[in-house]
């Protein structure tokens, strides 16, 4: 939503509101003193309150012809040759908006099948490209899965050799900023057109990754080792480890 409504005048804000539905324009519904959300780039508002709102871009409501004048501020925005979403692939992705060697946004996802707020992203900038990093394998299968049940195993992303993305960060929070701006320089990086479906054909784990897998378990857990079974599914990009460790958990208990 581009346009905030800011008025405490009851006939402009009907005014506005009739107006900008009529068009299908999203719009904040603000009280004066209010914060206005980052996202918002036009101000709606009367006379009076315009005098005192500290806002760089406002439209005065006289009448329902304010439309025209707030359609060229909108459509006056700034418009990017090329927009591309970046993942770093992992247990909590790192994900940014680059356009134009520029940084617009970035985020950190709960999780590696999280991709509700990749769709988002997409649906915010149309025509913006996907690209992931090649790492990861096992974290990029399973997002690469959860998008493609949406987007369609034919949908074509751009593979980046993520090679030196992730810088050292010396603080508490390093991880999550290692994410971010791994995310960042895959984004600015070039890389191969492939089909999901295509990144999908995954190769039989071999048996030294699958006992990396089950040794990781025991480090995750403290006490539970998962199967060799459960060890592939990892492997493969079927489940999470912390799923893996939860499904040999509950089977152990049964057991006991």
């Amino acid at each position: 939503m581009r346009v905030a409504v800011i008025t405490g005048d009851a006939r402009v804000y009907y005014t506005a509101v009739r107006v900008l539905k009529r068009h299908g324009i999203g719009f904040y519904s603000l009280r004066q003193g209010e914060g206005i959300p980052f996202d918002v780039e036009v101000v709606v508002t009367d006379e009076k309150t315009a005098e005192s709102l500290d806002f760089p871009r406002k439209v005065i409501v006289r009448g329902e012809d304010f439309i025209d004048e707030l359609l060229s501020l909108l459509e006056g925005r700034e418009h990017f040759n090329q927009v591309y979403i970046a993942i770093d692939p992992g247990e909590r992705p790192g994900v940014s908006v680059v356009a134009d060697n520029r940084v617009l946004e970035v985020q950190r996802l709960k999780g590696p099948r999280d991709v509700e707020p990749i769709l988002e992203l997409l649906r915010r900038y149309p025509g913006a490209r996907i690209k992931i990093g090649h790492g990861a394998r096992r974290q990029r299968t399973l997002t690469l899965k959860a998008l493609g049940e949406v987007l369609g195993y034919d949908y074509q992303v751009i593979l980046v050799n993520e090679a030196r993305t992730t810088p050292r960060v010396g603080s508490v929070d390093s991880p999550g900023v290692q994410d971010i701006v791994a995310s960042i320089n895959i984004g600015l990086r070039k890389g191969k057109e492939r089909r999901i479906g295509e990144l999908l054909e995954v190769k039989e784990p071999s048996k030294r990754e699958i006992e990396d897998i089950k040794r990781r378990s025991r480090e995750l857990s403290g006490n539970i080792t998962i199967s060799s079974r459960l060890a592939r599914e990892v492997a493969v990009g079927n489940m999470t480890l912390d799923e893996a460790i939860k499904r040999q958990r509950e089977k152990k208990g049964k057991g006991d």
